[in-house]
């Protein structure tokens, strides 16, 4: 048994074709959006999971597909990329976007918290706390 055996995993996929040469595996989407839960950072190997203003974000070329990140959010708010609701759809693109100034930082936890998000949520009303 390997570490990580215990891990739901979702079935070989195909490679995927995203617009312009991004590479996008899993997606972070609406439901993470005012949220940030943060399980799926705890459950990471790769620290590719990055802390956003508003929402949490895979950065794609850091992402080995693991799924690790999948089952644990509470929300149920990660999907990869070819499972993500078309109500959602626009996420995919927003979590590649969130990563074109800062790149391939190599590793969330080292760059901390990041005070801006993918231009996508200037458009999305801030949700109610449930607290």
């Amino acid at each position: 048994m390997f570490p990580g055996d215990d891990v739901a995993r979702r079935p070989e996929r195909p490679p995927s074709h995203p617009a312009k040469g991004e590479q996008v595996t899993y997606v972070i989407a609406f439901p993470c959006v005012d949220v940030k839960d943060k399980s799926c950072i705890e459950e990471c190997p790769v620290d590719c999971i990055y802390e956003g203003d508003r929402m949490l974000y895979i950065q794609p070329d850091e992402c080995v597909d693991c799924g690790a990140c999948e089952p644990v959010c509470p929300v149920e708010a990660i999907f990869y990329e070819d499972d993500v609701p078309e109500e959602w759809n626009d996420y995919t693109a927003a979590n590649a976007e969130f990563f074109a100034d800062l790149g391939s930082p190599g590793g969330a936890a080292k760059l901390g918290a990041q005070d801006f998000d993918a231009p996508l949520l200037a458009t999305v009303a801030r949700k109610e706390s449930e607290s």
